[in-house]
């Protein structure tokens, strides 16, 4: 009798299937050696890229962060903007890719209930963002013959790019407006208040993204 042959599956592949899984049922897999099976691959094929589905799940916030940034790399226009246009085009992307699996995502950091201890699921994604925001972002001060203060600065703009990063995850996951056309506007005065606050004078703004928060949370 013929056995079934095993097909040969790559990242993206497994990736797929065990979203697919995981919405269909509404639940992890119970194995990845019932997981494999159920899907006609060898479970060594798993491991050559994730030791469990914990991990499968960090690095799926990793490959988003990955696309993301090949798509922005493919428009000529890319290069040219300066930092701050360079972050607001990284949100705006990578926003619009969240949606496109927003089901998966919000199963990821809201499986079992525990959304905050969940969030140790983006901290793969939080190496890559922080050093591509270091790289990107306009150091507002020349501290060229203070490497401390420049140490400190860097940190301070990786953090504070971080946090803002997480903030539009937090509103994302709550917008419930056509398109989520709200998180847009979020991310436009978001970038718009924390350019300004580095860079600018920051009251305008700031007032204006304060306003909007207080009229999403507080008045709708």
């Amino acid at each position: 009798m013929a056995t079934k042959k095993n097909i040969i599956i790559g990242k993206s592949g497994i990736i797929s299937k065990y979203s697919d899984y995981c919405l269909m049922h509404g639940k992890r897999p119970d194995s990845v050696y019932k997981f494999a099976k159920e899907n006609g691959f060898d479970e060594s094929h798993f491991y050559q890229y994730f030791t469990s589905f914990e991990i499968l799940e960090h690095h799926y916030f990793l490959e988003m962060f990955t696309h993301t940034l090949e798509i922005l790399q493919k428009s000529p226009a890319y290069e040219e903007y300066s930092g701050t246009e360079k972050i607001s085009a990284f949100y705006f992307t990578f926003f619009e890719l969240a949606t496109a699996n927003r089901s998966f995502i919000i199963f990821i950091l809201e499986e079992g209930g525990r959304r905050l201890r969940n969030l140790v699921k983006l901290k793969e994604l939080r190496k890559a963002f922080t050093a591509y925001a270091e790289t990107v972002l306009e150091k507002p001060f020349d501290t060229m013959n203070h490497q401390r203060a420049g140490k400190i600065q860097d940190t301070a703009l990786r953090e504070a790019a971080w946090l803002q990063l997480l903030s539009i995850f937090k509103f994302w996951m709550q917008d419930s407006s056509p398109g989520f056309e709200k998180t847009d506007i979020f991310i436009e005065k978001s970038v718009k208040a924390s350019a300004d606050l580095v860079y600018n004078s920051p009251l305008q703004s700031l007032f204006d993204l304060g306003k909007f928060i207080w009229k999403e949370k507080f008045t709708a």
